[in-house]
């Protein structure tokens, strides 16, 4: 385990993805939204496929024993870009960005549904508190003054886009976790790819705009950010637990807040800011309270102590 490398990749992988999505925000007045999907899965393609190739391991990518299995995640994937570009049209960065904290907190809850794993009830009570945090957030885009400038409605909208959002992409945790079972990480983000290409490609004769020279640069540097940042997300849990580094995940808060302010001029309403430390709050203890339990169950199955 080399925990210094493993932050270190993950603090990348989070300023990727807000420059990312920064990208989305700025291109959001003229490119249609699928089109943005489009670019953004289809290059994220070729990192993904030249560092594996590098490795050996692209028969690995393309190989899957579940087909179905990566097309739900990656139906579940297209619902969640998609939503969560919409919303990035419609909101400040920081603000879709903080909403996007109630997906691990949704996770919990889909973990206690779907997969039927058992939450006891500190987990439960971060879960409502982190919801109620999400209230707190979303209360501002509700509100006709503050968001005059961009309206009332179009900021409501994306506010619940960039909910719509969140449970879209805890969905895909769920799913995730039944595909590492038999399916190897890299035909995962590589079928996630290809399955959002697709879908970004088919909206294309109904919505397209002509790029210029400098647009059709940020539409690739979309795809090329998005693949290089999951490769480093990826590589991040090589040298480190999950439960270890996943705390680093809401640096991606401070990167929207700097980016929003220098390219936008837009700083979040101060209930956004409260809303998103309570939610920060919720998922850092739910975090600590997954690690705390990932420990316990190898000394559990070790069973008592025997004489010797």
């Amino acid at each position: 385990m080399n925990l210094f490398k493993a932050i270190g990749l993950k603090l990348i992988s989070a300023l990727l993805f807000a420059a990312m999505s920064a990208l989305v925000r700025q291109l959001g007045d003229v490119a249609p939204v699928g089109q943005m999907v489009f670019f953004r899965s289809a290059f994220a393609i070729l990192p993904v496929v030249v560092i594996y190739a590098l490795r050996g391991e692209l028969m690995t990518a393309v190989r899957t024993n579940r087909p179905l299995g990566q097309l739900g995640r990656g139906s579940l994937s297209v619902a969640g870009m998609f939503t969560n570009f919409s919303a990035l049209t419609r909101l400040p960065l920081a603000d879709a960005t903080a909403i996007s904290f109630a997906s691990p907190l949704i996770t919990v809850a889909l973990a206690a549904l779907i997969l039927k794993e058992k939450i006891r009830v500190y987990r439960w009570t971060a879960v409502l508190v982190g919801f109620a945090g999400v209230v707190v957030m979303l209360i501002p885009h509700l509100d006709v003054t503050h968001y005059a400038a961009i309206g009332a409605a179009t900021a409501t909208v994306g506010a619940g886009l960039a909910l719509i959002s969140a449970f879209c992409n805890a969905g895909t945790v769920i799913q995730t976790r039944r595909l590492t079972q038999s399916e190897t990480t890299s035909s995962i983000v590589f079928y996630f790819s290809l399955i959002c290409a697709i879908a970004g490609a088919a909206t294309l004769p109904f919505a397209w705009h002509t790029p210029t020279a400098p647009e059709l640069a940020k539409l690739i540097m979309l795809g090329l950010l998005g693949g290089l940042a999951h490769i480093f997300l990826t590589e991040s849990y090589r040298h480190a637990s999950a439960s270890l580094i996943a705390p680093f995940d809401y640096s991606s808060m401070l990167w929207a807040l700097l980016l929003g302010w220098w390219l936008f001029g837009e700083l979040p309403a101060p209930l956004v800011y409260v809303g998103a430390t309570i939610v920060a709050g919720a998922g850092l203890y739910v975090i600590y309270r997954e690690r705390q339990l990932g420990l316990q169950r190898p000394r559990e199955a070790e069973g008592p102590p025997q004489a010797g």
